[in-house]
């Protein structure tokens, strides 16, 4: 599962490609989900569960190219949604790739509004926060 995991996630923001020891020590904080259509990989999740005054979970649904547009994106985030309403979260947040243009779409199409773009320490690429407007 992990090894999946890992495989659409670095396909999907390679800036932040991580080893599978990353990948196993992310999953003792967050819940990784994969999405799979029958015997084939097509995307990965991630929840961060809530923290902070405003106990702000963040949901990132990830989908391969080739597998965009079929509704799984949606399968994915509105499962990771309810689990952060689960959780306890007030708000959510997601991170995409700002060179991710269906990404920024799809965030914006579900209510996610940008409140920050940055570059790692040491990276080139620039990333995009974004909150769910209104809140969960």
């Amino acid at each position: 599962m992990l090894r999946d995991w890992r495989h659409v996630h670095n396909a999907i923001v390679p800036p932040a490609a991580m080893t599978l020891d990353e990948v196993r020590e992310r999953a003792g904080r967050y819940r990784l989900e994969n999405a799979c259509l029958g015997a084939t990989l097509v995307g990965c999740s991630t929840v961060r569960p809530p923290g902070g005054e405003d106990a702000t979970a963040t949901v990132i649904a990830r989908v391969l190219p080739g597998h965009r547009r079929t509704g799984i994106g949606t399968a994915l985030y509105d499962r990771g949604l309810a689990h952060a309403r689960v959780l306890g979260a007030r708000s959510v947040e997601t991170v995409v790739l700002a060179a991710n243009d269906d990404g920024l779409r799809f965030a914006a199409a579900r209510g996610f509004t940008e409140t920050e773009r940055y570059v790692l320490p040491g990276g080139t690429d620039e990333w995009v926060t974004l909150r769910l407007t209104p809140a969960p």
